[in-house]
C-alpha cells in the first residue's frame, strides 16, 4: 500500500550548501499494519510524511502510495490518505460538526454518504457530547478527536500519523492510541513516526529507525530484539544512533 524506494530529499542551504534531509530511504507498509517510523527530533521523519502525502517533492527516488506516484499522481494519493500530527489546529468559530462536515466536503463526499460517516464517527469517537460546541471552548482532548474525525471522514486506505501524541497528556494520548489500533483492526495502511518508544510497543508490527536522513536499521520488532539480543526497543534505538554518531565522528576526521 505504502512502497517507499531510494527516497532523497535535499534543501539549499545558503551558508551550508546542499542539506540532505533524507538519503535513500526504502521500506513499506501494507494493509492492516502500523509502520514505526522512529528517530530524534531532526531525524528526517516529518520530510518522510510530507513528501508521502505530497507537501513536499522528492529530489530523487520513488514513492507510491495506495498503488499512486506521489510526484505523477499527487491528487489521487491526496484522495486516498488521511494526515494527522501533533500541531493540527482548528479554526476557533467553527464547531465539532462543522469541522468534520467541511473536510467531508472538501474530499466531494455526498450529503447522504458523508453524514451517514458522520454519525458513525461522532458515535465511535463519543463526540456527540460536544458536537455543536465551538473548537474555542474544547479541551485539547476533544480537539484531537475532532481532528481525528476530519482526518478519516472520508474512509482513506492509508493513514500518515506524525507524532499525534505530541504535547498531549496521557489519558488523552491513550485515547488516540486506542482509536489508531482500531483503524489497523480495520485494515488501514497505517505509518506512524514518532520517538516515544512506549507507542511503538503498543502499536507497531515493524519498523524503521531514521537519523539524520539515513535509515539505520528497519524490521519486524521481535526480528530486532533477536538480532540486538536485547528486549529493549529504547536500548537498540540508542545503540544505533550512537553507533551512527561515532561512525560519522571518524568519517568527518578521516
Amino acid at each position: 500500500m505504502i512502497v517507499v524506494s531510494q527516497l532523497r530529499k535535499t534543501f539549499e542551504d545558503l551558508r551550508r550548501g546542499e542539506v540532505v534531509a533524507l538519503d535513500s530511504a526504502t521500506f513499506s507498509c501494507r494493509p492492516g499494519e502500523i509502520f514505526g517510523l522512529l528517530g530524534p527530533n531532526g531525524a528526517g521523519k516529518t520530510t518522510t510524511m510530507r513528501i508521502l502525502s505530497t507537501v513536499l517533492r522528492p529530489s530523487s527516488g520513488t514513492a507510491t502510495v495506495a498503488g499512486y506516484d506521489v510526484v505523477t499522481q499527487a491528487s489521487l494519493v491526496r484522495a486516498s490518505i488521511g494526515f494527522l500530527s501533533g500541531s493540527t489546529a482548528l479554526y476557533d468559530r467553527m464547531s465539532a460538526w462543522e469541522h468534520v462536515e467541511y473536510f467531508g466536503k472538501l474530499y466531494g463526499l455526498s450529503d447522504e454518504v458523508l453524514y451517514e460517516r458522520m454519525e458513525r464517527l461522532f458515535d465511535v469517537l463519543q463526540m456527540n457530547d460536544y458536537r455543536d460546541m465551538l473548537a474555542s471552548k474544547m479541551s485539547t482532548g476533544m480537539k484531537q478527536k475532532v481532528s481525528i474525525a476530519r482526518t478519516i471522514v472520508h474512509d482513506p486506505p492509508v493513514l500518515i500519523f506524525d507524532e499525534p501524541t505530541s504535547g498531549l497528556d496521557v489519558l488523552v494520548a491513550r485515547t488516540v492510541l486506542e482509536n489508531i489500533e482500531r483503524l489497523k483492526d480495520e485494515g488501514k495502511c497505517i505509518i506512524y513516526s514518532t520517538h516515544i518508544m512506549s507507542e511503538v510497543e503498543k502499536l507497531c508490527e515493524r519498523v524503521a529507525i531514521i537519523h539524520h536522513g539515513r535509515l539505520l536499521d528497519q524490521g519486524p520488532l521481535g526480528e530486532l530484539r533477536e538480532r540486538f539480543e536485547s528486549a529493549n526497543v529504547e536500548e537498540i534505538f540508542f545503540r544505533l544512533i550512537e553507533k551512527a554518531d561515532q561512525e560519522a565522528l571518524v568519517s568527518a576526521g578521516s
